[in-house]
């Protein structure tokens, strides 16, 4: 809590928020701050089932990959509940299904791997050569400079308190109508300290994974997620979890979206450490509809 207010940061909250709470075997309640969102964030109902699913499995077994549905969207004022099937225990592999259900109805379904960590090839692609984020401007920076004149919604946006923050490399897409490359960096990292536990880093790490990805599938069509004519929505999550970190400073999140159709975008990311380690993979598609005129 800070000293000023007594109040939980936004980091001491997620953490809570994904402090889920065991009611039966393998059955779990998880909460959703309230923060005044209409539904609940992607990346919390990726994190809580997330971290339902590494419950449930020995603790010499990390996660190596998911696989998840949004299904519906969240209500934010109720418990979603978290039930685990344990579909396989391997020698070496672990495999685990979690289904969030709330009034009554399935709104996310999530399949992940577990492996014991153990050697072999190893080999990576480089991270891109971008500015590092103490050259970029600063959420307090953008607020002075840039969010007078924005849009309600990019200003709401950037004025909530977050358990992450964001730098984007290039803020030109939030600002501007030109159709741009459809790829963009951002620079993310934690506002507060994460546990000192893979199983916690884990689940915030599939936290930002859901943040700002959808934007580069809008890039090239001169438009962004505070459109107030498109309907814009997760629709799956893919993760692939390749090194630990302790996420403890910042992770360039380079984003690229090879392909727009059928009112669908699929985003690609890659996560990097400071020093270009590669430790995480991601693949999203997400609805990217324009609403028809009223």
């Amino acid at each position: 809590m800070t000293e000023q207010t007594g109040k939980s940061t936004a980091m001491e909250t997620l953490i809570s928020t994904l402090d889920i709470e065991p009611i039966e075997v393998d059955i779990f309640r998880g909460r959703s701050p309230q923060v005044g969102w209409q539904r609940v964030f992607g990346g919390q109902v990726i994190a809580q089932a997330l971290m339902a699913a590494q419950r449930t499995v020995d603790g010499d077994r990390f996660i190596h990959s998911l696989h998840a549905y949004f299904m519906r969207p969240g209500d934010p004022s109720v418990p979603i509940i978290y039930q685990v099937e344990r579909i396989r225990d391997g020698a070496s592999f672990n495999t685990r299904r979690a289904v969030a259900i709330q009034h009554g109805k399935a709104i996310f379904a999530l399949s992940a791997s577990f492996q014991v960590e153990e050697p072999g090839f190893d080999h990576q692609i480089p991270m891109p050569p971008v500015p590092m984020p103490e050259t970029l401007l600063g959420e307090q920076q953008i607020k002075e400079q840039y969010l007078a004149h924005a849009p309600a919604a990019v200003r709401k946006y950037w004025e909530r308190e977050r358990p992450i923050e964001i730098r984007p490399v290039s803020l030109k897409h939030y600002f501007t109508r030109e159709k741009l490359e459809p790829r963009q960096d951002v620079w993310v990292r934690a506002t507060g300290p994460v546990p000192d536990s893979r199983l916690y880093q884990a689940a915030v790490l599939a936290y930002l994974s859901d943040m700002t990805l959808l934007d580069a599938s809008l890039h090239a069509h001169g438009t962004s997620i505070f459109d107030q004519n498109l309907q814009v929505a997760s629709l799956d999550h893919a993760m692939w979890f390749h090194r630990p970190d302790k996420l403890d400073d910042w992770l360039l999140y380079t984003q690229d979206s090879p392909s727009a159709s059928g009112a669908r975008g699929l985003t690609r990311g890659s996560l990097f450490t400071r020093s270009g380690v590669l430790i995480a993979s991601v693949a999203q598609e997400g609805l990217i509809r324009k609403k028809a005129n009223e």
